[in-house]
């Protein structure tokens, strides 16, 4: 079941309706669910009673894509990027002089937190953010929870996990690695937008999508205005996503309405590009520049890079206090 989070054109900026999904990635409808649905409630619900909403809701009329806006599927409360692909973490450890993943990658997948309030829909436009001149795409899929848990196994993760959806996780690579110089974030690199959409695919749906190990295995592309410029699938993720929940609850909680993303697929940024070729090529992203995902089964993300939205304060350093030399 594909379940969307959408408005109709011309309706308040506010509302936000829950409907289904119908039809294929080239032609597609909403059927909205009764005023109220909550879509967590939904991903949460024993499969029978979400299948028989969603027979009530495809009595109703449908709307087409061109009567709608996509919103993100979810307002996380909070969101988890992992580094589960080994292949992307060798080509960015080598633009660094390193040769290859660091043996602690293979202890535990670790993962950063994200700003939540920056998500934004599958079809919207992405500002270029200020100060950089190393715009960047990632190609990740993600998880959507639906129970809160602590210190679950991977088996007790599963059922806390209600769907999946494609994710682009926008990068400023040089204010990142500015950044990262001092042993912290990335934050000002990475807080100003995040795509995911462009619904959330129930994870029952993909349950003959999973390979002998028990991972996801769905085919991943990303193409700059109409190029493809990588790919990949993720059955090649480290770690599988159940055991992602899991770890992230050891001592702590993840709550409902989480993301958890899984960081980049091999050959789904440009920085990876860069640090296998020694230079900024392909180029950085520039405005206008149009960034399409597609996910096997999740379907399709797609942006338009504009230009700087606002103004913005100029940078403070920091205040330097006057040095007094030891006495002897």
């Amino acid at each position: 079941m594909r379940l969307a989070t959408f408005r109709g054109i011309g309706e308040p900026a506010a509302t936000r309706r829950v409907g289904l999904v119908v039809g294929d990635s080239s032609r597609w409808w909403l059927h909205p669910f009764a005023d109220g649905t909550d879509l967590l409630a939904l991903l949460t619900a024993p499969v029978a009673e979400r299948e028989r909403a969603a027979d009530e809701a495809a009595q109703g009329d449908g709307l087409s894509a061109a009567e709608v806006v996509l919103l993100p599927p979810v307002y996380p409360v909070a969101m988890r990027d992992f580094l589960t692909f080994e292949a992307h973490v060798d080509g960015m450890e080598r633009g660094h002089g390193n040769p290859g993943p660091p043996a602690a990658w293979y202890d535990a997948p670790v993962f950063l937190f994200m700003a939540p309030h920056a998500v934004v829909g599958a079809y919207d436009d992405v500002p270029m953010p200020p100060d950089t001149a190393q715009f960047d795409f990632e190609l990740e899929i993600a998880a959507v929870i639906c129970r809160d848990v602590h210190d679950v196994t991977p088996e007790q993760a599963r059922d806390a996990i209600g769907g999946y959806c494609v994710m682009n996780d926008w990068s400023a690579r040089d204010v990142q690695g500015k950044e990262m110089t001092l042993k912290l974030g990335p934050s000002k690199g990475k807080d100003f937008a995040t795509t995911i959409g462009p619904w959330i695919v129930t994870a029952d749906e993909l349950d003959d999508c999973r390979d002998a190990d028990g991972l996801l295995d769905l085919r991943m592309s990303v193409q700059v205005n109409g190029r493809r410029l990588g790919s990949d699938r993720s059955g090649h993720m480290g770690w599988s996503f159940e055991q992602l929940v899991s770890h992230a609850s050891r001592a702590s909680w993840v709550k409902a309405g989480e993301v958890l993303a899984s960081g980049t697929c091999s050959g789904g940024s440009l920085a990876e590009s860069w640090g296998r070729n020694g230079s900024l090529t392909p180029a950085p992203l520039q405005v206008g520049d149009v960034v399409e995902m597609t996910i096997e089964r999740l379907g399709t993300i797609r942006n338009v890079v504009t230009p700087q939205r606002d103004t913005v304060a100029a940078v403070a350093p920091a205040r330097r206090r006057a040095r007094v030399a030891e006495s002897a």
